[in-house]
C-alpha cells in the first residue's frame, strides 16, 4: 500500500470498521462466514482421507439447484417440512455430485483433482441450463426458468414456506443458516474423532495400505468421504438459496467453493479451526468494500492479504524444510495426508 501511495493504517481501519464497526457490519461478516464454514468443512473432511476436493464449487452449485427446485414448488407444504426437505435435497445433490469423482477414483484410478475440476465446469453449465431463458431461434427454456422473468435466466423466488427464517431481519438479514453451519462443524468433529467411521477416514488418509491391511474397506471409505464432503458443499448452496438469495441465477455460484480450500488449510483441516478461519475470511470480505470507500485502496488487495495469511500459515513448514528442523507430530500427519493423495 505504501508503494502505491496509500495509507495502510487508514485502509485497515476501514477494513475493521467494515467488518465490526456497526451492527450491519457484524451481520455482513456473519453472512459471509456461513457458506465458508461449510465449504471449508467439505475440503477439510476430504483432506482427512487424503483426498483433495477441488469440486466444492460444483457441489455447491448442484446443491443450490436441488434446493431451489424444491423451494419454488409445494407452496402449501408446512415450513417445518418444506425447509428440511429443501435442505436435504441440496445435501443429496452435493453427495451425488461428490460420489462421481469418488467412484471414478476407486474403479478407474482417475485422480480426484482432475475429475472434480472438470465436474465444476459441468455443474456450472448444467445449472445454467436449468434456468436458461430460451433464445430467439425457438430454443427450449430450462425447466426451472421463471417465465415472468422474460429474457433473464433465473428461477422464481422460493416460496415463503421454504425460506430459512431470520434471526435478525432486514437490514441485517442474518438467518438461522449460520447456526446450522456451526452445528454441522460440531457434527463433523464428532464424526471424525468420536466414531469408527471417522477413525477409518483418518486411517485411510494417513496410510491407505496400512488401512487395507487392517481390514478397512479403503475404496468404500474414499467414496463415502467425498460424498460427505459433497453433501456439506451442497448444504452450503441450499442455505445460501433458502436463507439469503431466495432464488437461483447462474452468477450466484461465485468463488465460495474455492474459498473453502483456503479456509480448510488455514483452519488446519480441524472443524474448530475451519469455523475460526471462516470467521476471519468473512470479516475480510465484509470489510473490503468499506476499506476501498474510506481509503481508496482497491478491494482486490483483500485477496492479496488472504494469500499472505496462507503463506504465513505455511511458513513454519517451509522454514523447517530449509533448515532441516524436526517436524511435529501434527506436521508428520499432514505430510502423510499430502503424500497419500492419488492413492485409493
Amino acid at each position: 500500500m505504501l508503494l502505491f501511495g496509500d495509507d495502510p493504517l487508514k485502509a485497515y481501519k476501514g477494513l475493521f470498521d467494515g467488518a465490526f464497526g456497526t451492527g450491519r457490519a457484524w451481520a455482513t461478516t456473519v453472512r459471509k462466514m456461513t457458506p465458508a464454514i461449510l465449504t471449508g468443512l467439505s475440503v477439510a473432511v476430504a483432506f482427512k482421507a487424503g483426498l483433495f476436493n477441488i469440486g466444492a464449487s460444483g457441489q455447491f452449485i448442484i446443491g443450490t439447484v436441488c434446493s431451489v427446485a424444491i423451494g419454488i414448488n409445494f407452496p402449501d407444504m408446512p415450513a417445518i417440512i418444506h425447509i428440511p426437505l429443501a435442505l436435504l435435497a441440496g445435501i443429496a445433490g452435493g453427495m451425488i455430485w461428490g460420489a462421481i469423482p469418488g467412484l471414478l477414483k476407486v474403479y478407474t484410478g482417475a485422480h480426484e483433482v482432475i475429475t472434480t475440476i472438470m465436474l465444476n465446469y459441468i455443474a456450472s453449465l448444467l445449472a445454467g441450463w436449468t434456468v436458461y431463458a430460451g433464445g430467439t431461434q425457438g430454443q427450449t427454456p430450462g425447466p426451472l426458468w421463471d417465465r415472468t422473468a422474460g429474457p433473464i435466466s433465473e428461477t422464481a423466488d422460493v416460496v415463503a414456506s421454504a425460506r430459512i427464517p431470520w434471526i435478525f431481519g432486514p437490514p441485517y438479514r442474518v438467518h438461522w443458516g449460520v447456526l446450522i453451519a456451526i452445528l454441522a462443524a460440531v457434527l463433523i468433529w464428532w464424526l471424525l474423532y468420536k466414531t469408527t467411521i471417522g477413525f477409518e477416514i483418518r486411517t485411510v488418509g494417513a496410510n491407505s495400505k496400512a488401512a487395507r491391511y487392517a481390514g478397512i474397506r479403503v475404496g468404500w471409505t474414499v467414496v463415502l468421504t467425498i460424498m460427505i464432503a459433497g453433501g456439506l458443499a451442497g448444504l452450503a448452496g441450499g442455505i445460501e438459496t433458502l436463507g439469503l438469495n431466495h432464488k437461483f441465477a447462474p452468477e450466484f455460484g461465485g468463488s465460495v467453493g474455492f474459498d473453502g480450500i483456503t479456509v480448510a488449510l488455514l483452519g488446519q483441516t480441524h472443524p474448530l479451526g475451519v469455523v475460526l478461519a471462516a470467521f476471519l475470511f468473512g470479516a475480510l470480505d465484509a470489510g473490503a468494500a468499506n476499506m476501498q470507500f474510506q481509503s481508496g485502496v482497491a478491494a482486490d488487495i483483500i485477496q492479496v492479504i488472504q494469500g499472505l495469511i496462507l503463506a504465513f500459515v505455511a511458513a513454519p513448514t517451509i522454514i523447517r524444510s530449509i533448515f532441516r528442523i524436526g517436524k511435529t507430530a501434527d506436521e508428520v500427519e499432514q505430510r502423510n495426508l499430502s503424500s497419500s493423495w492419488g492413492r485409493s
